[in-house]
């Protein structure tokens, strides 16, 4: 999924020195692959049998291969826009049913291991970077997607004995929970974290689009694929690190926090050339926007709120697909200004974020749910990233 999903990053500059893609095509193009993400993770969240079946993970792994092979096939806007769709929507079903199963099937394992398992994220990101960066200065913009297809491929094939999570039976007798097991009324918390998780969406994915292509505007053509390989790197064990924070700290400190090193990291390239403010910003970028992710989902759930999973991923998802668009009339200008707006953007996400540090509940009653039914961390909650 880290490959499917992000090796377009990348790409990116590659496509428009050699394949004539202006700017604001390459955002379309990011706006495809967001869009198909969403819907891709909400049906996901509102179609559990797909997330159980192994078919469907096959198929969408099989089909995510084909949409990265049939990239440079053609130059048409319009099949590459469908392409983009497809592999979003591939990438959401796939990472739903795989941390629906590590989920499952770990559910009673030390909860450092989910999180590093949520780092094959970015070690998909930087696995594709790599290939990129090597193939940079001898291969042309097909055979980085050709590449990419191989890669994924590669890891299709490990991936392929993968056992969805089980669908849970209730105990005989036992009924579902009934509308009054939710907890106490928790919508002024859940409103700030439900805009501060909606405008993270739209700066990380300006960032997570556009960082290697601004780098490569004021430093050496190497250093913005290096930077992305260092994303990914920074990536693999973010979620666990954050995960091992929050015995220490609350999760409201740690999310503005995470939110507050991010902007930063976003901002810098912008404001300084060079290899190593570059860099330094790859390592703050690839250490929080998982971790984030991973926060802002912990928190809805621990609010209790009515699908608030459910909705923090619609508002993320439709935050990444208003990304690219909102950049778009800044991209005529280079990159920095766009990266200065995500920043800007991530920042204001740190603010509403604030508002969860003011009593915000540390530990509300659990539901009561019917014996054998599935704990509230499903594949539910995967559906963010």
């Amino acid at each position: 999924m880290g490959v499917g999903r992000f090796v377009y990053t990348p790409v990116l500059p590659l496509m428009q020195a050699q394949a004539g893609l202006s700017a604001g095509a390459g955002a379309n193009l990011a706006t495809a692959n967001y869009g198909g993400y969403l819907a891709g993770a909400l049906a996901g969240t509102f179609a559990p049998r797909l997330v159980r079946s192994r078919a469907v993970l096959r198929g969408c792994l099989l089909a995510l291969v084909g949409t990265l092979a049939g990239m440079p096939l053609t130059r048409s806007g319009v099949a590459w826009l469908l392409l983009r769709l497809g592999a979003g929507f591939c990438s959401a079903m796939i990472f739903v049913i795989a941390v629906g199963s590590l989920l499952g099937h770990l559910r009673d394992h030390p909860p450092h291991l989910p999180g590093w398992a949520f780092g094959g994220v970015g070690a998909g990101i930087a696995l594709s970077g790599l290939l990129v960066l090597a193939l940079r200065t001898v291969g042309s913009w097909q055979a980085a997607w050709w590449a990419s297809a191989a890669l994924a491929a590669a890891l299709t094939l490990a991936a392929w004995g993968l056992r969805p999570e089980p669908v849970a039976r209730p105990a005989p007798g036992a009924s579902a929970p009934g509308p009054g097991t939710a907890g106490p009324r928790t919508h002024r918390w859940f409103g700030a974290l439900f805009v501060s998780y909606t405008l993270e969406g739209i700066g990380y994915i300006i960032a997570g689009t556009f960082l290697v292509a601004a780098i490569n505007q004021s430093s050496p053509g190497w250093i913005g694929g290096g930077a992305w390989v260092v994303v990914g790197l920074a990536a693999v064990p973010s979620s666990a690190v954050w995960a091992g924070l929050g015995r220490r700290w609350s999760g409201p400190d740690l999310l503005l926090a995470a939110l507050v090193v991010q902007a930063v990291g976003i901002a810098l390239p912008a404001l300084v050339g060079g290899v190593a403010p570059a860099l330094i910003s790859a390592v703050l970028f690839g250490s929080t926007f998982i971790g984030v992710s991973t926060l802002a989902l912990a928190a809805g759930t621990q609010l209790r709120f009515p699908r608030a999973v459910a909705l923090l991923t619609a508002g993320y998802s439709v935050g990444q697909i208003l990304g690219p668009l909102v950049a778009a009339p800044l991209l005529h200008h280079g990159y920095h200004q766009a990266l200065l707006l995500a920043a800007v953007v991530v920042l204001a996400a740190a603010l509403s974020a604030s508002a969860l540090r003011i009593g915000f509940p540390d530990a509300l009653p659990a539901p009561n749910p019917a014996p054998g039914a599935e704990p509230g961390a499903t594949a539910e909650s995967s559906a963010g990233r």
